[in-house]
């Protein structure tokens, strides 16, 4: 079996601050917190492939999306590393993968009690509804993976967020490595445990591989998003297949998932120029 991880930093163990996990700017914790992502996805596949998983991908999703320690994960693993790619935080998926793992996960902008909930891009993003339902990045990248026949087996992070994917896609094994007590605060498991968890998790997530499913959204796809400022949906309405749905909201639909993620991609990027 071919597995694809997803990976992201808010949601693993100990994480309750930007500074933990800004690259750009980097503070002192982050190199600690680099190190703490990459023992957790190191984790997850060490779990998988005692339940036989033989190739793995591995997607660093987070920020500029060069955040792991390469010679710190297996060496026959192949990672894409690097941001402005055309399907983000699940570049590279396709229908060859038996499944899919999304690590260090976080709850959607606005959800209460979610460690630095937000939905892609805070500055840009306010809600983001998909057929009337409001989803989260780890919603629209298992729509993405599922309309290509590939079903998420695990989730870790939060409670907040391994139950608000629950909840969606009943299904999904979850990892919960901390509970949220606010926005900027956590009741968090050591690193340690967060990995021997983890690779339990991932263990038991492939061997009941079989009970997953696709997360498949019904054709043709509504997809609407509230942005933060009136000039962002400005912008974006300009965007060929857009239209004003509300001040700070834009509509597009499509029968195809891919055109759809890639037209909420446009979304936050362009919305960012405004």
């Amino acid at each position: 079996m071919k597995l694809y991880c997803s990976t992201d930093m808010e949601g693993i163990a100990g994480v309750t601050s930007w500074e933990q996990v800004d690259a750009r700017t980097p503070h002192p914790e982050y190199f600690v917190y680099r190190r703490y992502f990459t023992l957790e996805v190191a984790a997850a596949i060490e779990g998988a492939r005692r339940a036989g998983v033989s190739d793995v991908l591995v997607n660093d999703s987070h920020g500029p999306m060069r955040n792991l320690l390469f010679d710190e994960l297996p060496p026959d693993i192949r990672v894409i590393f690097g941001n402005r790619k055309p399907y983000s935080m699940v570049q590279g998926a396709d229908a060859s993968f038996g499944g899919a793992f999304f690590l260090g996960y976080h709850g959607a902008m606005g959800d209460a009690n979610a460690v630095l909930c937000h939905t892609y891009t805070p500055s840009v993003i306010y809600d983001l509804h998909l057929n009337g339902v409001r989803c989260s990045e780890a919603t629209i990248n298992a729509a993405l993976l599922g309309a290509q026949g590939v079903p998420l087996l695990m989730i870790t992070g939060d409670r907040a967020t391994v139950e608000g994917v629950q909840a969606q896609m009943p299904w999904v094994h979850g990892v919960i490595v901390k509970e949220s007590i606010g926005h900027f605060s956590a009741d968090s498991v050591s690193p340690a445990a967060a990995r021997r968890a983890i690779a339990d998790g991932a263990e038991y997530a492939v061997a009941n591989a079989a009970k997953a499913k696709p997360f498949v959204l019904t054709t043709p796809i509504d997809m609407r998003v509230t942005v933060a400022k009136i000039e962002q949906a400005d912008y974006v309405s300009m965007i060929p297949g857009f239209e004003r749905s509300g001040p700070r909201e834009v509509r597009f639909v499509d029968p195809d998932v891919r055109t759809v993620f890639k037209a909420f991609v446009a979304t936050f990027r362009l919305g960012a120029l405004a």
